[in-house]
C-alpha cells in the first residue's frame, strides 16, 4: 500500500522541500504522512470548492502548488480548505517555491509550453535559481509575442508594454516575478514574461527599455499536471491521478 510519505519522498527528489524560499510553507500541510493513497488530485490551488471536489471524487491526497496554509490560522472553521480536508481525512502536499525553481519545475515547464528553450546555466537570477533565460532564433516584435502568449497559455486576458526594441532576449518567471525586471536588463533580456505585474514596474521598466509581458499568475502557473502526473505515475503505476475540474480561473474580464 502506497502511503503519503512515499509519494512525498518521491516529490522530494524532484522538487526538494529543502529548497523552498525562507518565507515558504510548502511540504505536507494536511494530514499524516502515514495516511495511505490510493487517488490524487492535482490543483493549482486548494479552495474551498477543490476542496469538496477531492472529497466527493474520493481523493486521498490533494497536491497543489500553491500552499492551502500560508498565514496563520486563528480559527478552524470548515469554510477554509485545509479544515475542510482534515474533516474528511485528505492530504495536502503543497509544492510552491520548491517547484518553481527546480530543474523540470514550472519555470521549465513554462517555457515548453511557450515553445522556448531554456539556456543551460543561465537563470533570471542566481542566487536563488529564479526564473529562465531563452534566446529567439531571429528579433521579433512585442506585439508577435504577446499574441503567441496570449494563445499558448489560453489566457482570457494580457497585458503588455513595448519599450520600442525588437526582441531576441526573454527573461521567463512564472506566478509573480516583476521584481526581476531589472535582472532581466543585466541579462541582456529585451522582454521579461511573468505575471502579477503592477502599474510602477510597467512604468519603472519602460523607463529602462525593457518590455513586459502579465500573462497573469494563474495562466503562468495553470500548467504542470501533465508533468506531474507522468512523473508519478512513473513511479506509482497502480494510483489514480486526476486534475481538478473546480480549478478555474475565477477573474472576469469585460
Amino acid at each position: 500500500m502506497i502511503k503519503v510519505i512515499d509519494i512525498y519522498n518521491v516529490l522530494n527528489e524532484l522538487a526538494p522541500f529543502s529548497a523552498q524560499a525562507a518565507w515558504d510553507n510548502s511540504g505536507i500541510l494536511v494530514g499524516s504522512k502515514s495516511n495511505k493513497v490510493k487517488k490524487i488530485m492535482l490543483t493549482l490551488d486548494i479552495t474551498y470548492q477543490t476542496a469538496i471536489e477531492a472529497d466527493s471524487i474520493g481523493a486521498d491526497l490533494v497536491i497543489s502548488h500553491h500552499p492551502v496554509i500560508f498565514s496563520p490560522l486563528k480559527h478552524l472553521d470548515e469554510s477554509n480548505p485545509a479544515v475542510n480536508l482534515s474533516k474528511h481525512n485528505i492530504t495536502a502536499i503543497c509544492m510552491h517555491t520548491n517547484f518553481d525553481i527546480a530543474n523540470g519545475g514550472m519555470n521549465d515547464i513554462l517555457c515548453e509550453r511557450l515553445g522556448l528553450t531554456p539556456n543551460k546555466g543561465e537563470v533570471l537570477c542566481d542566487n536563488d535559481n529564479v526564473g529562465r533565460i531563452c534566446d529567439l532564433s531571429k528579433p521579433t516584435d512585442v506585439i508577435t509575442i504577446a499574441k503567441w502568449v496570449k494563445n499558448s497559455l489560453g489566457c482570457k486576458a494580457l497585458r503588455y508594454t513595448d519599450a520600442g526594441r525588437e526582441v531576441s532576449r526573454i527573461g521567463i518567471c512564472s506566478g509573480s516575478g516583476a521584481e526581476y525586471f531589472s535582472n532581466a536588463i543585466q541579462k541582456n533580456c529585451q522582454l521579461l514574461i511573468t505575471g502579477d505585474i503592477k502599474h510602477h514596474d510597467f512604468i519603472d521598466a519602460q523607463n529602462a527599455g525593457i518590455s513586459m509581458i502579465d500573462a497573469g499568475h494563474f495562466y503562468t502557473e495553470n500548467i504542470f499536471y501533465d508533468k506531474l502526473k507522468a512523473f508519478l505515475l512513473s513511479r506509482f503505476s497502480n494510483l489514480e491521478i486526476v486534475i481538478s475540474q473546480k480549478n478555474i480561473d475565477i477573474v472576469n474580464v469585460i
